[in-house]
C-alpha cells in the first residue's frame, strides 16, 4: 500500500509539472497582441500560402534566386564563365597595393584624410595617372618633312585598320639615321598634327636591378596606350626613343637578362598585339586594342636580328636632303627675321652637318647678350643673390635678345666647326701615356 501511494503521488507531481510547462510554452508561442506591436505592416496572404510548401521546379528556383539578388546589374554576386566570384578574381589578378588611389577625399572616410596635405594626400597621383604626352610645349609653326610624315602616318593608319586589310602588317616602325637629324622631334610634330597622345619611353627605362622589370614596364605602357584608345576615344601609340642605346650590342658590352627580356617582349607584342599580359591570369575576354609602336635609333644593326625582321619591324632610314634642312632651319629662325635666302647660304656654308648643328648656331649667338645681362645685374659675384635669393618685389633687368644676322651665325658656325675638328684630331690619350710609344 505504501509503495502504491508513493507511485501515485509521483505520478501526480509529474502531471502537474508537465501541465505547467505546456502552459508556459503556449504563452511564449502565443503572445498577447495588445502588448506587442507588429514592426512591419501586415501582409495579406492568399489561402494557398498557408498550405504546406510544394516542391518547385528548376526554373522556379532560378526565379527565386534572381529575386533575392540585389540587382540584375550588380557585380557583387556575379560569376565569371568558370563559376568563380567575379570581384574576387579581379582583385586577385589586379596586384593592387592600394598605392594608385591614396588617401583621397570620397574614397576613404574624411576622418582619415586630414588637411595637413590637402584632401589628396597622394601628391603624385595626378602625375602618375597621366602617362601620355600632349605636346603643349610645341608652340609655333614647324616644318614637317613630307616623306617623314607619309611614313609615320601610313604606319599608324595601317595598324588601326589592320582588321580590314588582308595583309601582314608590322606592328613596329623603326626610324633610324644619323645623330641629331630630328627623328624624335619630327615624330612629335606629326603626333601633334594628327591629334595623337602617345606613351613615350626612353632607353634609360630598359634596364633595372630587378630582372624582368623593363619587360613588364613595356607591356604596362602598351596596355596604357590601349586604354587611352578605349576609354578616352583618342589615337595613341607607344614610342621608344634610342632603342639601340638600351638593348644594342656595342663592342664588348655585357648582355643582361633584361636586354633579352626587352627584345623578347617586343617580339611577342609584334606577334600577338591584342593579347598582352602584365602578370594576371589569362582570360578570353581580356583583349587589348592593337597599338602601333614606333622606335628610334642610330644603328639598328646592333639590335637582335629576329626583332628587326620584316614581319615584325618596318625600317625607315631618315636622312634629310638639302631642301628639308633649309625648310626646317628657316622655320627655326622665323622669329629672328632671317630670310629663306640667308638660311640657304648658311646651309651651303656648313654642309654635311646635322640639324642640331644649326640649332646650336642660334644658341651660340645669344652668348654675348647673356654676358652683358650678367654685367647688368652686378657681375658674376652677384649671380647667387640675384637669381636664387632675390628679394621680394625686386625685378631683374629685362633681357633683350640679340639681333640675329647672317654674319653672327657664320661666325658661330666657324667656332663650332673648330671645336669638332679639335676633338677629332686631338688624341689626349697619347699625351697622357707617351711612354707607350717608347
Amino acid at each position: 500500500m505504501a509503495t502504491a501511494s508513493l507511485a501515485s503521488s509521483a505520478h501526480h507531481r509529474l502531471s502537474i509539472l508537465s501541465a505547467s510547462r505546456s502552459k508556459s510554452s503556449s504563452i511564449l508561442r502565443a503572445p498577447n497582441p495588445s502588448r506587442l506591436r507588429p514592426a512591419f505592416p501586415s501582409i495579406l496572404c492568399s489561402s494557398s500560402s498557408s498550405s504546406s510548401p510544394q516542391p518547385t521546379s528548376g526554373g522556379e528556383e532560378e526565379e527565386a534566386e534572381r529575386g533575392r539578388r540585389l540587382s540584375k546589374q550588380s557585380s557583387w554576386e556575379a560569376k565569371d564563365s568558370e563559376g568563380d566570384d567575379y570581384l574576387y578574381r579581379l582583385g586577385k589578378e589586379a596586384d593592387n597595393m592600394n598605392i594608385a588611389v591614396g588617401a583621397r577625399s570620397g574614397v576613404v572616410d574624411d576622418l582619415f584624410v586630414g588637411n595637413f596635405l590637402g584632401k589628396d594626400s597622394d601628391i603624385v597621383f595626378d602625375y602618375r595617372q597621366k602617362a601620355t604626352r600632349t605636346f603643349q610645349y610645341l608652340q609655333g609653326d614647324y616644318y614637317i618633312a613630307p616623306l617623314f610624315l607619309d611614313k609615320v602616318a601610313c604606319h599608324i593608319v595601317k595598324n588601326y585598320i589592320a582588321h580590314l586589310l588582308n595583309i601582314k602588317i608590322p606592328l613596329i616602325l623603326g626610324i633610324w639615321g644619323g645623330k641629331g637629324q630630328g627623328k624624335t622631334f619630327q615624330t612629335e610634330l606629326i603626333f601633334r598634327a594628327m591629334g595623337i597622345e602617345p606613351v613615350i619611353m626612353s632607353a634609360g627605362e630598359l634596364e633595372s636591378e630587378k630582372a624582368g622589370e623593363p619587360g613588364r614596364l613595356i607591356r604596362d605602357r602598351y596596355r596604357t596606350a590601349s586604354q587611352v584608345i578605349q576609354n578616352q576615344g583618342k589615337m595613341s601609340c607607344l614610342m621608344i626613343n634610342d632603342l639601340d642605346a638600351g638593348v644594342g650590342r656595342f663592342g664588348n658590352t655585357q648582355m643582361t637578362v633584361n636586354n633579352q627580356i626587352v627584345a623578347g617582349t617586343l617580339m611577342n607584342l609584334a606577334d600577338n598585339p591584342t593579347r598582352v599580359s602584365i602578370g594576371q591570369t589569362w582570360r578570353e575576354s581580356d583583349v587589348t586594342h592593337r597599338v602601333p609602336i614606333i622606335v628610334t635609333g642610330n644603328d639598328f644593326s646592333t639590335l637582335y636580328a629576329p626583332l628587326i625582321r620584316d614581319g615584325r619591324m618596318e625600317k625607315y632610314y631618315w636622312r634629310p636632303d638639302r631642301e628639308d634642312i633649309i625648310n626646317i632651319v628657316h622655320r627655326m629662325y622665323a622669329k629672328d627675321g632671317v630670310s629663306f635666302e640667308e638660311v640657304s647660304t648658311i646651309v651651303d656654308t656648313f654642309p654635311n652637318q646635322a640639324l642640331d648643328f644649326y640649332g646650336a648656331l642660334r644658341s651660340r649667338t645669344y652668348d654675348r647678350a647673356i654676358l652683358k645681362w650678367v654685367d647688368d645685374i652686378g657681375g658674376h659675384e652677384q649671380l647667387s643673390n640675384k637669381l636664387l635669393k632675390q628679394k621680394k618685389g625686386e625685378k631683374l633687368p629685362t633681357f633683350i635678345p640679340p639681333k640675329t644676322t647672317i654674319g653672327a651665325l657664320i661666325e658661330s658656325g666657324n667656332s663650332l666647326v673648330r671645336e669638332q675638328e679639335l676633338i677629332m684630331n686631338s688624341k689626349l690619350s697619347k699625351e697622357y701615356m707617351k711612354n707607350l710609344e717608347d
